[in-house]
């Protein structure tokens, strides 16, 4: 097999490979069309509580890391400046309209160490769990050190709809105590490949 086979090979196998990956987020993204889109940022939003620069990771079904949601402008990494204030959660991203989490949908906030794409040391993820519509999800953010997950918690914790301990929990990937979750749309969890 001569040099100009091989690498032709290899270009076709690379190719398939990318289509594969297309066609499953494409796929993911049909599956997910009936989740709705997250509420307009409102003109009010109370004191502000904590405003600090992050990394946003990814968005799941709640409760399950490798279970991306693609939909609504929450299928893609990105820096992210994100807001706290009393009526809830603004995650400004890049190259998307600002995603608004209220109050009243947030089940509660924690740590964790891995989800799609992305595995750190133990406890380096904040994870906010909350509702989209009637499908729980959970949102993982990296901030820059330990000192900004947890003001980052305990602000997110303080407005949530539900009580939590989860600032003061250990660093795990299990959920602070909440209500029983709604129904979550049955999809195929397998793993994608890196989207970005």
């Amino acid at each position: 097999m001569d040099r100009t086979t091989s690498t032709t090979i290899v270009i076709i196998v690379i190719l398939l490979a990318l289509l594969g990956m297309f066609l499953g987020w494409r796929g993911r993204q049909r599956r997910q069309a009936g989740l709705p889109t997250p509420d307009a940022v409102p003109a009010e939003l109370g004191t502000g509580l904590l405003a600090l620069e992050a990394f946003y990771v990814a968005t799941t079904v709640a409760d399950r890391e490798l279970d991306r949601i693609a939909v609504a402008g929450l299928g893609y990494r990105s820096r992210a400046r994100v807001t706290v204030a009393e009526r809830g959660v603004v995650l400004s991203l890049s190259a998307v309209p600002e995603i608004f989490i209220p109050a009243e949908a947030i089940l509660g906030a924690d740590r964790a160490t891995f989800t799609i794409d992305r595995v750190v040391e133990t406890g380096g993820l904040v994870r906010i769990t909350w509702l989209l519509g009637d499908t729980g999800v959970d949102s993982y953010l990296r901030t820059g050190d330990s000192s900004e997950s947890a003001a980052l918690i305990a602000a997110v914790t303080s407005i949530a709809a539900v009580e939590s301990d989860a600032a003061n929990s250990d660093s795990t990937n299990s959920h602070p105590a909440t209500p029983a979750r709604p129904e979550t749309p049955q999809q195929n969890t397998t793993t994608e490949g890196n989207t970005k």
